[in-house]
């Protein structure tokens, strides 16, 4: 007999909600759940296959233990006595910065992924942490600390109710957005246009998204920062600056203008192949529309001047008086943020608190760059000993990261590794111990992070559709024994993890005059949370101490977990509003507009306007049917327009002498690939695309369908030197590649 259940969807950050067929306990059919309050039955094909990624028969299904030199199925039990007997000798005898913590995208989608973490690296005290952020976003982070003093205070472009959106390096036609959650993503832009408004498109590639736009502008790669100085210059030029309300929130707007006034669009112009004149059309119609937002993603992140790029895409809207403005650019506020504080001036954002140990990195957030990874565990240097020891969480570094083989030796000459995974892939292969969290219908579901991006506030909770299989072991649990067993209290039961973590929140909250519960028990408002689990608890607290919640009573009609439940399509909170000054946390208590760190990396980009590479670069591309290395393995989502081939556009192949699907070496500073050619007009001259996420050769995996198309690694291409050196992100995209033509295959 069949029935249905309700889940949000974990398989990219659009956080659609589905609906799920399930015969026993299989996952038969999925399609939208069309009373979600946020995505109302949109489904991409991703969501649509998610039965087949939920059931794919490589998924490990208990945990493995390296034993004489192989991994072994073994106990649950066993598998966490390995990771006592294998971390805690490394952390007594090195010292807690030995034991390297990589966390992976995936992290951001599973609950368990947003509650642990954070416990893990607080218990463990090591500075050697490292995330898929450093080959992502890290600039927004940081150009958002140094503006707002708060580097998780990312405003969002209003899509439903703006004029005029300027896109810079997205294509959420295919990524379904990025640091901007929004289901139907397609939907909404093409709602943009029908209402009238303008989309403009500046990338390097002519996309799915470039192609519905009104304008797209084909940029040099790498350049976007030039460009975006180039129009923040005409707006001061032309006198368009307009603050409108925001002129007593910001400081600094005459500062960056004698700050940038080597960028005008005709001394830029060479550089980004785009000309002057494009340059002041682009910056006077973000100007004239009546509600207007700029926003940027990962091709204008994973640039050498991507923090700086990220800062300008901020700087326009508030130039522009569209930040925090209905139907410009505002700040998300989650059901689960912390208790709003009084507005006020905060303890600001720092850069390089500490650096790493081999090119001396400044950290980011909390992160060194993964760039750096490799070179932290195999080089001996007189300061500190390297990483001997590493926990991977949702992790695949040896093909996300830069210089994958050089990673893979490092990551085979550890004394411990323990990877949380739910593949043996290619890089939880050197695990000592992997430990695998069950199928995504066996888990609950709650949106930590991206509801704090999401385009309309909302709250959505799904539980487990399917019940755990006998010999599963929940994520929260496998990541609650994780941080016992690195923190020396293996064999506590994992309940102690969470009630910890309640007791701390509740304990600091009890003492903060804004908060609802200030002066309280904390141990009485413990007792009144409900919850199946101490991960629902946790989830209880936080909605009732966030800005919706009901306060432990203090607010009778406020969100709670039962609240939640009782409505499991999800509750709308209602459209993005204006906040500020209530989310800034600069020490000066104001949008800081020309922070120092930027101003000191100005010059670099003034540099930048002489410097141009001879020859082909190259970009990354994504695929709608894919997410990073994540689903390879399930066949409904490879093959057809998902393949790993080399776009190439035709003027650069015939000079080249290359055919459609010609084999071609490219080779970059880092190595040397062979992928087939692919001949496309919608790639600039001078550019080439390999998408991002493949090479599944590697033997030793268990990824079986993965590896009759494996593709290359482009990462390979790259040897992890060229960073952003405000963030610490890698450089991606524009970067110089050679190719040499290959004898067809007979």
């Amino acid at each position: 007999m069949s029935r249905t259940a309700l889940r949000i969807c974990p398989l990219c950050e659009a956080t659609c909600g589905l609906t799920l067929t399930i015969e026993d306990t299989r996952v038969t059919g999925v399609r939208g759940d069309r009373e979600d309050v946020f995505s109302k039955g949109f489904i991409c094909p991703k969501g649509a296959s998610f039965g087949a990624a939920d059931s794919d028969p490589d998924r490990l299904r208990g945990p493995l233990v390296r034993r004489d030199g192989e991994l072994r199925e073994a106990t649950w039990e066993e598998a966490f006595d390995a990771v006592a007997a294998g971390l805690r000798p490394v952390v007594e005898q090195y010292g807690p910065h030995a034991v390297g913590v990589v966390l992976g995208n995936p992290n951001v989608h599973t609950m368990a992924g947003g509650l642990y973490p954070p416990v893990l690296l607080a218990g463990l005290g090591t500075r050697s942490v490292f995330t898929a952020s450093t080959l992502d976003q890290m600039p927004k982070h940081v150009s958002s600390g140094l503006l707002y003093g708060d580097a998780n205070a990312i405003p969002v472009p209003d899509l439903d109710r703006t004029d005029h959106l300027l896109l810079i390096g997205a294509n959420p036609l295919e990524s379904n957005g990025s640091l901007c959650t929004a289901p139907d993503f397609p939907g909404r832009l093409k709602a943009l246009k029908a209402r009238g408004g303008t989309l403009t498109v500046i990338d390097p590639r002519r996309t799915r998204t470039a192609r519905l736009a009104d304008r797209h502008v084909a940029v040099r790669p790498g350049t976007d920062a030039l460009l975006l100085a180039a129009m923040a210059r005409v707006l001061f030029d032309e006198e368009l600056v307009d603050l409108r309300e925001l002129a007593p929130h910001v400081q600094g707007v005459d500062d960056l203008a004698a700050a940038i006034r080597v960028f005008t669009p005709e001394a830029v112009a060479a550089a980004c192949d785009v000309d002057a004149g494009t340059i002041r059309t682009l910056a006077r119609e973000l100007a004239a529309a009546p509600a207007a937002a700029v926003y940027g993603r990962i091709g204008s992140c994973t640039v050498p001047h991507g923090t700086l790029a990220s800062w300008l895409v901020d700087v326009l809207n508030i130039l522009t008086g569209n930040l925090d403005r209905p139907g410009g650019a505002l700040f998300p506020l989650s059901a689960t943020d912390r208790t709003p504080r009084p507005a006020g001036p905060g303890r600001g954002f720092a850069l390089g608190r500490w650096h790493s140990r081999v090119r001396r990195h400044p950290e980011a957030k909390g992160e060194l760059p993964i760039s750096a990874l490799a070179e932290e565990m195999d080089t001996v240097t007189d300061e500190g000993v390297p990483i001997r020891a590493v926990v991977a969480i949702a992790a695949n570094p040896v093909l996300s990261a830069p210089d994958g083989d050089r990673l893979d030796k490092a990551l085979g000459s550890l004394d411990f590794m323990v990877s949380v995974d739910p593949y043996l892939n290619e890089t939880s292969r050197h695990a000592h111990v992997v430990l695998p969290p069950p199928p995504p219908s066996q888990a609950p579901h709650f949106d930590f992070a991206f509801n704090t991006l999401a385009v309309r506030n909302q709250v959505r909770y799904t539980r487990a559709a399917v019940p755990l299989e006998p010999g599963r072991m929940a994520e929260t649990e496998i990541l609650a024994r994780l941080i016992l067993a690195a923190t020396g209290m293996h064999g506590a039961d994992p309940s102690a993890v969470d009630d910890l973590v309640i007791g701390q929140t509740l304990g600091k909250a009890v003492t903060e005059a804004h908060s609802p519960v200030c002066g309280r028990d904390p141990k009485e408002l413990a007792g009144q949370l409900s919850g199946d689990s101490g991960p629902e608890r946790r989830l209880d607290m936080m909605l009732r101490l966030g800005p919706y919640g009901d306060g432990f009573g203090a607010r009778p009609d406020g969100l709670c977990l039962e609240k939640l439940l009782a409505h499991p399509h999800g509750i709308d909170l209602g459209p993005l509003q204006p906040r500020l000054p209530q989310p800034l946390k600069t020490v000066s208590g104001k949008v800081e507009l020309l922070p120092e760190p930027i101003a000191d990396d100005l010059p670099r980009l003034e540099q930048a306007l002489s410097e141009r590479a001879e020859g082909l670069v190259l970009v990354g591309r994504r695929h709608l049917r894919s997410n990073n290395s994540w689903l390879h393995n399930v066949p409904a989502l490879t093959g057809g327009s998902n393949r790993c081939t080399l776009h190439i556009h035709p003027e650069d192949a015939e000079r080249l002498g290359l055919l459609d699907g010609d084999p071609v070496r490219v080779k970059g500073a880092g190595g040397a690939v062979t992928a087939p050619v692919e001949i496309t007009d919608g790639i600039r001259p001078g550019v080439v695309s390999l998408p991002h996420g493949w090479g599944h050769d590697r033997p030793g995996t268990r990824m079986s369908h993965a590896a009759l198309d494996p593709g290359v690694n482009v990462n390979q291409l790259l040897d992890g030197s060229l960073l952003d050196p405000l963030s610490g992100n890698a450089v991606l995209n524009g970067v110089p590649v050679e190719l040499a033509p290959l004898p067809a295959p007979r």
